[in-house]
């Protein structure tokens, strides 16, 4: 596997050591192999399913959705080359009353289904939900202005905003050293215990509840991702089980991934100069992956899909852009995330944006325009503002 830096965890260093730009054309990429064919091919089939049945196909009303809540989900086992569903079933959504389960109780109806009543009897007598904690602090003045709806998404029902993980430490590190961080975290907080070292401390015991509960819900797979990922299918297995696991806990606004590409083409290329891993099966991790991607659904209330025009995830992998030191990010992995449009068809999710600069690679910017005029299904971002502004070459976009 490429070589890290440090043995602290720093993604951003293996990146500039092992990265390989790519300045050429589009000529080598490959279509798609006969397991992503098929699988594709059911996976439309269902998506038709899911639209003729009004827009959601399944609702799990019993399960509190958690990390490891869910038994394993497949699609076509013997076609899957990177598994992983949010529950046990394609397109089957969950419910996460933790945000508040009023919202839970009305998507459901919305969809001619009722909440068990045991989560019900918990959420409304046991446990508050976000929701109800930010409404519980309102002043009747909020509260009036909410009512007339001359104040709208306000936290309350819309709260979990945009996020993005470092789903990348999953596949470098592997989970148990990012354990041991978060052990060693919390011994710099052995000091007077005032009220933010305490919520401090209680929030890095739920971070290393949450990487134990993520080792358990890949070993239900078949995966231990405690160690760090040795080629380039574990490495593609291993960062979206990390992203997983934030859907399977959050339905934010924009689930969004970073700069993934860039990082995993590392992993990619390894392997084919190594022999152990042909261009059509690159893609094939890369169609698949995306596959996963499209198949994102949350339980939201109809409103909430009137006001963005639809049923957005906003998914969104922010491809390509500048290093600080001039070279690009542009990969050959950057190439297989677009041509994905082609292999799969167009589509809105996952929201492919591109860190557009003056210094990318001529050969990019004219794929990216083919792109563009071809599918109508990608976005741009200026990526010399965004690096001046954050002060960081390795950013994305929510």
């Amino acid at each position: 596997m490429p070589s890290k830096t440090s043995s602290k965890i720093n993604v951003k260093s293996f990146i500039d050591k092992n990265i390989k730009p790519y300045n050429g054309d589009g000529k080598f990429l490959q279509g798609p192999s006969a397991k992503t064919v098929k699988l594709w091919n059911k996976c439309k089939e269902l998506l038709k399913q899911e639209t003729k049945n009004g827009g959601v196909l399944d609702i799990d009303t019993d399960t509190i959705s958690g990390i490891d809540s869910f038994a394993p989900g497949y699609i076509d086992k013997e076609s899957e080359t990177i598994v992983g569903l949010q529950t046990d079933q394609p397109l089957k959504r969950a419910i996460k009353p933790f945000g508040g389960i009023r919202v839970v109780m009305k998507a459901c109806e919305e969809n001619g289904r009722k909440v068990n009543q045991d989560v019900v009897d918990i959420f409304m007598k046991y446990r508050k939900s976000h929701n109800d904690a930010v409404f519980s602090v309102y002043t009747k003045q909020m509260r009036n202005l909410r009512r007339t709806g001359l104040l709208t998404g306000l936290p309350d029902a819309y709260a979990r905003g945009r996020i993005i993980g470092d789903y990348r430490r999953v596949a470098l590190y592997g989970i148990d050293k990012l354990i041991e961080e978060k052990n060693y975290d919390r011994t710099l907080l052995e000091e007077e215990m005032t009220e933010d070292v305490i919520r401090l401390r209680e929030e890095i015991a739920d971070q290393i509840s949450a990487l134990q509960a993520m080792k358990t819900m890949a070993s239900q797979y078949g995966f231990d991702i405690s160690k760090p990922a040795q080629n380039a299918k574990e490495a593609v297995q291993w960062l979206y089980f990390g992203y997983l696991a934030a859907l399977k806990e959050q339905d934010g606004a924009a689930m969004s991934l970073g700069n993934s590409s860039s990082f995993l083409d590392i992993y990619i290329e390894n392997d084919i100069a190594a022999g152990k891993l042909t261009e059509e099966e690159a893609q094939e991790l890369i169609d698949q992956f995306v596959i996963k991607l499209r198949l994102v659904r949350h339980l939201r209330m109809g409103e909430y899909n009137q006001l963005f025009a639809g049923d957005p995830t906003w998914l969104t992998e922010s491809l390509g852009g500048m290093l600080f030191d001039g070279r690009t990010k542009v990969t050959k992995t950057s190439y297989r995330f677009l041509n994905t449009l082609y292999n799969l068809g167009p589509s809105p999710e996952p929201n492919i944006t591109i860190m557009w600069s003056d210094f990318l690679p001529e050969n990019f910017k004219k794929f990216c325009a083919k792109v563009s005029i071809d599918t109508s299904s990608i976005q741009y971002e200026n990526e010399d503002l965004m690096n001046a502004c954050s002060g960081s070459d390795d950013n994305g976009i929510s």
